[in-house]
């Protein structure tokens, strides 16, 4: 039988090694634990490198576009326009064949035309009516065109293809198709004298050089340093120069820039129909 000094060894023995299992136990959980934390942490890293790259990487969203910048209109009208010297009544009017019509309409009837009087026209677009008042003691053959258009339905449908903001303040209409070069298939002789100024309100006709008048117009909602060299055939009310300046205040894209001056409207106006009213 075992002494009682092997029994204190065998059970001192078996102490040692249940000491070390505990202790290899307590290691493998150390280890764990700490492998736990390192994997974590690393899963938190790249994540945050991932987001943060991920921002880096992204195009970034585009700035906005610049403001148009204000513009500054005038408020008060021009002195109404008028010749120094009346015209003779009736005067003559011819009106020549000039390029293919934008549109098929027929000239007007030329020969004798009253030289007195105002015809009211309603023009009315997308973006409101503006009323003009015609005046023939103005631009005779100017007026008697114009009306001839409008009771053809020629402005109908037909948007305006250029205005201006900055030293000519003024907005061009009356060419079907929409670029400035398009004309009603005839030309008439210019109406103008060198006492003529143009301003806020005017109504006067395009044109390509002298003796050219077609069916395109320009109505002046500010300033208009021109020289007197187009047909200022009536004047626009003063609720239809609000709703020009509203158009005016949203710019335009600057096509013109090269050429005239300005561009297209960057909202568009687009008769509906032009009255000539009663």
């Amino acid at each position: 039988m075992p002494s009682n000094e092997q029994r204190r060894q065998a059970a001192k023995r078996k102490l040692e090694r249940q000491l070390e299992r505990r202790e290899a136990q307590a290691k493998r959980r150390r280890m764990i634990t700490a492998g736990t934390t390192i994997a974590v942490v690393i899963v938190i890293v790249v994540g945050v490198f991932y987001f943060t790259r991920s921002g880096e990487d992204t195009p970034a969203a585009a700035p906005p576009p610049p403001a148009q910048p204000e513009i500054q209109i005038p408020t008060e009208l021009a002195p109404p326009p008028s010749r120094p010297t009346p015209l003779p009544d009736p005067v003559s009017c011819e009106y020549r064949p000039e390029g293919e019509p934008a549109k098929p309409v027929q000239p007007p009837e030329g020969g004798e035309v009253s030289s007195t009087g105002t015809v009211g026209v309603t023009m009315r677009t997308s973006q409101g009516e503006i009323p003009v008042t015609l005046d023939r003691a103005l631009a005779p053959c100017a007026v008697n065109s114009f009306v001839s258009l409008a009771e053809q339905n020629y402005f109908d449908q037909t948007s305006c293809h250029r205005i201006s903001t900055e030293g000519l303040q003024m907005l061009q209409c009356g060419d079907p198709t929409g670029q400035g070069t398009g004309g009603p298939g005839y030309a008439f002789d210019d109406e103008t004298f060198p006492e003529l100024q143009y301003g806020r309100g005017y109504l006067a006709m395009a044109n390509s050089g002298a003796n050219t008048n077609g069916s395109q117009f320009f109505m002046v909602y500010g300033e208009a340093p021109l020289p007197p060299d187009y047909t200022v055939f009536g004047t626009i009310s003063e609720e239809g120069l609000q709703v020009i300046d509203e158009v005016a205040r949203q710019g335009h894209d600057g096509s013109f820039d090269s050429s005239a001056g300005g561009g297209k409207p960057n909202v568009d106006v687009t008769f509906e129909d032009v009255v000539v009213n009663a």
